[in-house]
């Protein structure tokens, strides 16, 4: 009598995981203590401020690399469109100013930080001419700052850890999404 064979296993990332990694940065960031919101006993408020400029940078980063990616390959654009919102909205969240359009066939205005601090995600200097490999691109830059903020929020108080937990989150989510979808 023969036996069956093995279920086979999808390879790659599984929205399980990506989920279970979303929920886990979370509930690292909500339990960091009883500090207070505005910046108690976690951080000093320049410490504060300085990674919400941070921030808020890295993320105007991200969406000019968006931006680059749709005036490069516009048949994208449709489908880049609501993550570029979201992305401009976590800018916003961390103090940049709404400069940035949601409509991601408008280009030439993107948010800046209200502060002077320059964005850690530089747009890319060259977009890949194949519209897979840009995907691929966007998705390592919003793996790579997903990465970062999960582990910066361990030094930040309450609210700004729990915000930066959030987008790191979303972050990973659109990785997830830009990958998978590209399959």
């Amino acid at each position: 009598m023969p036996y069956p064979s093995p279920p086979r296993t999808p390879s790659g990332t599984r929205r399980r995981t990506v989920l279970a990694s979303a929920g886990a940065v979370l509930l690292t960031g909500c339990s960091t203590g009883s500090e207070d919101s505005d910046g108690g006993t976690g951080g000093s408020p320049s410490v504060v401020e300085r990674a919400r400029a941070r921030a808020a940078g890295e993320s105007t980063g991200l969406v000019k690399r968006y931006d680059a990616v749709i005036a490069v390959h516009p048949a994208l654009a449709e489908r880049l469109g609501p993550l570029r919102a979201e992305v401009v909205r976590h800018a916003e969240a961390f103090g940049a100013s709404r400069q940035a359009s949601p409509r991601a066939s408008q280009t030439s205005s993107s948010a800046t930080p209200s502060n002077s601090a320059a964005p850690s995600v530089s747009p890319p200097a060259a977009v890949p001419a194949d519209e897979k490999d840009a995907l691929a691109e966007l998705a390592a830059a919003e793996r790579t700052l997903a990465d970062r903020r999960a582990t910066a929020l361990l030094d930040l108080p309450g609210e700004l850890a729990r915000l930066l937990a959030s987008v790191a989150a979303a972050g990973a989510a659109h990785a997830y999404l830009l990958t998978e979808g590209a399959k």
